[in-house]
């Protein structure tokens, strides 16, 4: 170790005494009354010590004020280097700066937004391009080609995204429409696999409403297929009492709108009014003489009861 690295690190007798210059400093750098009691100094050098003042401004918890005072060599007069507002060890601090494309999140996007996708997105890869070639790892591949040479196939000319018309069949230009390729990029296989991550935690067999379903989606009625190799996974849910309706779903899925987790009976109906319409019931005006209770001749011991 060098006589200057031991004289740097031991403080300058005169500079470590002018706490009262360096207060000084601080308090017309600062605003009145936020600079608080000293909490220390250290040696930046040769003759150079920063004096730390605590920062009582709302705001700023655990900052401090920070002024280097130097002393020029055989000069007995202490000047201010500099006054500056520092983070202290418990400071409470920005979190660290994120690029957008970091921080976006689902659901940030709004109506007129613009999402721009990165050249190298690991979600996507090259789909079907070229003046008739196709993507080294696309499945219309140079093989391809040389059958439809062989066959005196129709080649048709320019980029499947520049075409008009629906390509002639036989090109490949159809066979990659027909297999879904005729886009510039599609999912590549980590796109695929974090796609069907994100939708089995939303709406897979571990959520507490599959766990408590009576049966799974891959046996509801009201659960419509999607094509692709996602299909073998997913599908969409076409209930509209369910939470996951018009959303993709795992075939591990299930919820209490199950299409046969309880099947109502119908009501029962009553039997429908038998009329005989080959007998006449008759329905008289007046009742008979003879259908009451007391007969119309009277005899002599009705009569002396009073009855007529």
């Amino acid at each position: 170790m060098s006589a200057a690295t031991t004289r740097s690190r031991t403080p300058d007798r005169l500079c470590a005494e002018a706490v009262d210059l360096a207060r000084a400093a601080a308090e017309e750098a600062a605003a009145p009354g936020v600079v608080g009691e000293h909490e220390g100094l250290v040696s930046e050098g040769d003759r150079v010590v920063t004096h730390f003042f605590g920062c009582s401004e709302p705001g700023y918890r655990g900052w401090r004020w920070a002024v280097t005072v130097a002393r020029a060599s055989r000069a007995k007069i202490v000047t201010i280097d500099e006054a500056v507002l520092l983070p202290g060890p418990d400071a409470v601090l920005a979190p660290e700066w994120v690029p957008w494309s970091e921080r976006l999140r689902p659901g940030d996007m709004g109506p007129g937004d613009l999402l721009p996708t990165d050249a190298e997105d690991l979600r996507l890869e090259p789909g079907f391009f070229g003046e008739e070639e196709a993507a080294p790892n696309s499945v219309v591949s140079e093989g391809m080609a040389e059958l439809v040479e062989a066959e005196d196939a129709e080649v048709t000319k320019g980029t499947p995204a520049h075409l008009t018309v629906a390509p002639a069949r036989g090109s490949i230009a159809a066979v990659a429409e027909e297999l879904g390729m005729r886009r510039a990029r599609v999912l590549s296989r980590y796109g695929l696999h974090t796609a069907a991550d994100r939708w089995e935690e939303s709406f897979g067999a571990k959520t507490p409403m599959a766990q408590a379903a009576p049966a799974s989606c891959v046996s509801c009625g009201f659960l419509a297929r999607i094509g692709g190799s996602l299909g073998q996974a997913f599908g969409v849910c076409a209930n509209e009492f369910s939470p996951a309706d018009g959303h993709i779903v795992s075939l591990a899925y299930g919820c209490g709108g199950h299409s046969e987790a309880a099947v109502m009976p119908k009501p029962p109906q009553p039997a429908p009014p038998v009329i005989d319409e080959t007998r006449v019931d008759p329905f008289p005006l007046r009742p008979a003489p003879d259908s009451g209770s007391v007969p119309v001749t009277e005899d002599e011991s009705s009569a002396e009861l009073g009855h007529s």
